[in-house]
């Protein structure tokens, strides 16, 4: 069963809005934080966006104005509103949730498959 499923990813203009979905499934206990990365191919994995169980948000000086992060903790659902796409956002975009499977056992990292955004005329 894979634990994070991303969904939301394709193709939108220049300075258009996708909102991308990660879904935890039933194997995941509790969820601390929930992070958004994305990695275009040949480089580094880079940090978006994060949100904590609090609520509390951060964001890459790269995306910050025009992306939110939020998340419906009952669902174990984050989001990613992204507004204002420009072409350098293309790439595939990853959930990462720190996380556990029981009460019995430590979190850990829980990534998904990825979904490609890509921004072009």
């Amino acid at each position: 069963q894979v634990p994070l499923v991303e969904s939301g990813g394709g193709l939108v203009q220049p300075g258009g809005s996708l909102r991308l979905s990660c879904a935890a499934s039933g194997s995941i206990f509790s969820i601390n934080v929930m992070r958004w990365y994305r990695q275009a191919p040949g480089k580094e994995r880079e940090w978006v966006a994060s949100i904590t169980g609090g609520g509390s948000t951060n964001y890459a000086d790269s995306v910050k104005g025009r992306f939110t992060i939020s998340r419906d903790s009952a669902k174990n659902t984050a989001y990613l509103q992204m507004n204002s796409l420009k072409p350098e956002d293309t790439t595939v975009y990853y959930c990462n949730a720190v996380g556990r499977g029981s009460p019995y056992v430590p979190y850990h990292d829980y990534w998904g498959q990825g979904t490609q955004v890509t921004v072009s005329s």
